[in-house]
């Protein structure tokens, strides 16, 4: 079946599985990149929807100079879409954009299924993988912000009349009402992460007195970050093949291969158009990554869109300042590629960067070394001597510092090696070189 100015709709036969029966919809127009980009974007629209539990039916895309104000698609396009959709017993449509108020009554008023965006689609993906409070907390205050202007009325016969003579209606009608509660709950929302923001910034204040370097990983939702995060630490997080498999922030610790310890942090991963409803409300959880020392970005190298989301991940670090933080870049999935020599022109392309695989463990030893590289400079060359009875010292510095040699004196324990600079002035009166 065709759309008239458009390619044709790929038609998914039989109607098996559980789950919504979904049509996805997108425009191709110059603004937005063309066929090509609005083709690649429905791809992505289409995992996010697999992963929400949705079965799809058919996928749509129409060719325009720019996006309609009204319908996003053009009334024709959208009434034949609707029509399509009674024939098929459609539950869902989803739009590949963030539809504006009108666009979407206008929409809700010609389908008889429901009729959801991208940024809908994404705030559902987040609730249900929201597990902790202060994630929970974050998704909420992100659909009601979402909601707020697009509650709607029924008319004339239902707004709230003036309180003069002559002019005394009802009262405050149910429209009103949900506004105002909503209003109320946001602001509850915000007083709520406003806490969580303040037990943040003490969490972080103890780590900036700690000589341990705090590296977040990065990049593009389903790149393996959390893969990894498991790999480097043998750390108990869920990882799954799917978009946001992981919301809630996990820090843990890796020692080094040449000594010393680092506090790596998985965070939640970017997709391109994220709503900025959601990166408003996860400011929380994003700036932890603000206080890290460095950041690997985890590129699926395996990806054929994997420079595009490389530019997305770019993109939301400049929207969020953390561009002067020094970057890593880790192209993960290498087991995937055809030929290793695509990894290399991958380099090539977006610079300077390690090749690994999370899965296999490929290349894991090589990107310890380079973080231990990253922070050779923050270590001082040193010669300590402890008394017998500093067992605790000893351990501290064991601990922390790089390539400790350790002998036995009459006189105490001599360590020589490595020790950044707070380690340093914890055993300032020890130093004899």
């Amino acid at each position: 079946m065709l759309l008239k100015g458009g390619p044709p709709i790929r038609t998914v036969h039989g109607r098996g599985g559980e789950g919504e029966h979904t049509v996805l919809v997108g425009v191709a127009s110059q603004e937005e990149g063309g066929v090509w980009q609005a083709e690649e974007s429905l791809l992505e629209l289409e995992e996010l929807a697999r992963s929400a539990g949705a079965v799809i039916e058919y996928k749509a895309i129409q060719q325009r100079s720019f996006p309609d104000s009204l319908y996003y698609v053009g009334k024709g396009k959208a009434e034949e879409l609707a029509l399509l959709c009674q024939e098929l017993d459609i539950d869902l449509v989803i739009f590949d954009t963030e539809l504006t108020p009108p666009q979407q009554r206008n929409l809700d008023r010609l389908f008889t299924c429901r009729v959801i965006d991208r940024t809908q689609l994404i705030l559902d993906i987040f609730a249900r993988r929201a597990h902790s409070r202060e994630g929970k907390l974050q998704v909420e205050l992100a659909q009601h912000r979402y909601l707020l202007p697009r509650l709607t009325g029924k008319g004339l016969e239902l707004s709230r009349l003036g309180g003069t003579i002559g002019t005394r209606g009802p009262g405050e009608t149910k429209l009103e009402l949900d506004r105002r509660r909503i209003r109320q709950r946001i602001g509850f929302l915000e007083r709520q992460i406003k806490e969580v923001r303040k037990h943040r910034q003490v969490q972080r204040q103890r780590r900036q007195k700690s000589p341990i370097p705090i590296v977040s990983l990065v990049g593009y939702t389903n790149a393996g970050k959390s893969t990894l995060l498991k790999v480097l630490t043998n750390a108990d997080v869920y990882v799954a093949d799917q978009p946001f498999a992981t919301l809630d922030p996990t820090t843990r610790k890796v020692s080094l291969p040449s000594g010393g310890e680092i506090l790596l942090t998985d965070t939640v991963g970017f997709i391109r158009n994220l709503p900025e409803h959601l990166l408003a409300a996860f400011r929380a959880t994003l700036e932890e990554i603000g206080e890290a020392d460095l950041l690997l970005e985890v590129a699926d190298a395996s990806h054929p869109q994997v420079l595009e989301q490389h530019e997305a991940v770019c993109r939301i670090l400049s929207k969020l300042d953390l561009t002067g933080i020094p970057r890593l870049l880790v192209l993960n999935k290498i087991d995937l590629l055809f030929e290793r020599k695509m990894a290399t022109g991958l380099i090539n392309r977006l610079g300077e960067g390690i090749v690994v695989s999370a899965l296999t463990g490929e290349g894991i030893p090589e990107l310890l070394e380079a973080v231990a590289r990253h922070f050779g400079s923050r270590y001082t060359h040193a010669r300590i001597e402890l008394p017998y009875s500093a067992g605790g010292l000893r351990s501290m510095a064991l601990a922390r510092g790089v390539g400790v040699q350790e002998t036995f004196s009459a006189r105490g324990i001599i360590l020589e090696g490595e020790f950044d600079p707070i380690t340093l002035a914890g055993l300032e009166k020890y130093i004899v070189g």
